[in-house]
């Protein structure tokens, strides 16, 4: 925590606080800093990290590495599945973490392979479906909330969206039936749903990133699906929105299009531009106003709902940091021996 970092939170008011590898030196710290974040800030703060396995792991350098989704699901054990959950969930826990942006939903597609490897399961929807099943049980065992991603689907993407806006030519019969059946069959289970940054043009009749889209966000996920709970933006910081749109103006149309919350993951200068830009929309734009009022009751409503498991944790004792590696390390090794028999 830093005298900078404690003003920005306090004259922000933020929904929540997202880490990554760079701000996460020790369990210790980490619990810490996150302990100190919310010490800034008057509601419960959703304390968030991205938390998949493989190469998503922001605690490869603390507790070892964590098994991949896809060689979790590689043992065919649904128990595995859930254990994969508690695992990781346990270790957020640990740390003052209070959700964890996983499971993706993606499908395994080869048109994607070479982007998302072996953070996808299953080219099969239901497989998908029910490994995720599993995930976020674990997951919630530990009381850690999941996140669904990347709505409506980035199996058929063919860049990376970090970088650049895929574009996914498929109709919507075959999304519906393909890419958002897990979201339909876990609309009752997820807490979250990050929207991702990829054009379906087919959908939409432009190029306009799934996340800055009305259509998908409000008329599909909402209306069509039936999702009750949070909508979150991907990073707004990553190529493919700021390719569409700045930072601020980003902000203001991924919540007008229906999202509840917008991620903005680097740079305090994209944070106060997004922060600025739903200001000044709220101001000039009686319409707008009224859909970020909504937004805020959302979010409230749900940071009611699960007010319990949005309370600061207790310091970690040393003892269940210790054992955490070994825990870890022992799921691992039962991963790679049922894939061997």
């Amino acid at each position: 925590m830093t005298p900078r970092l404690e003003s920005l939170l306090g004259r922000l008011q933020p929904a929540g606080v997202i880490l990554f590898a760079r701000n996460i030196k020790t369990p210790e710290q980490a619990w810490q800093l996150l302990r100190d974040c919310q010490k800034c800030v008057a509601t419960p703060l959703f304390t968030c990290v991205d938390l998949e396995g493989g190469t998503v792991d922001r605690f490869r350098d603390l507790l070892g590495p964590s098994p991949s989704a896809a060689d979790v699901f590689a043992t065919g054990s649904r128990k595995l599945f859930r254990k994969h959950g508690e695992i990781i969930g346990a270790n957020c826990r640990a740390l003052g973490f209070n959700v964890d942006f996983a499971p993706v939903l993606d499908l395994a597609l080869e048109a994607s392979r070479s982007v998302m490897g072996s953070r996808t399961v299953s080219a099969d929807p239901l497989e998908t479906a029910r490994y995720a099943h599993d995930f976020l049980v674990g997951l919630h065992s530990a009381r850690v909330l999941g996140c669904g991603k990347h709505f409506p689907g980035l199996g058929e993407g063919t860049l990376d969206s970090h970088r650049e806006l895929p574009a996914i030519d498929k109709p919507l019969k075959k999304l519906w039936a393909e890419d958002l059946l897990p979201y339909r069959a876990l609309r009752h289970q997820l807490p979250f749903i990050m929207v991702g940054h990829a054009a379906y043009p087919q959908v939409t009749r432009d190029r306009m990133p799934a996340s800055l889209s009305k259509v998908w966000i409000t008329s599909l996920l909402r209306k069509r699906i039936g999702y009750r709970d949070l909508i979150v933006s991907d990073d707004l910081e990553m190529g493919a929105v700021l390719s569409a749109a700045p930072v601020g103006e980003a902000a203001v149309e991924s919540i007008r299009a229906g999202c509840d919350l917008c991620l903005v993951c680097h740079h305090e200068e994209y944070v106060m531009q997004a922060c600025g830009g739903l200001v000044k929309a709220a101001e000039n734009d009686k319409q707008f106003a009224r859909r970020a009022a909504e937004a805020q009751r959302h979010v409230l409503k749900f940071k009611k709902k699960w007010n319990r498991l949005l309370r600061p944790t207790k310091s970690p004792p040393s003892a269940t940091l210790a054992r955490l590696p070994r825990k870890l390390w022992e799921f691992g090794e039962q991963v790679r021996l049922v894939r061997l028999s």
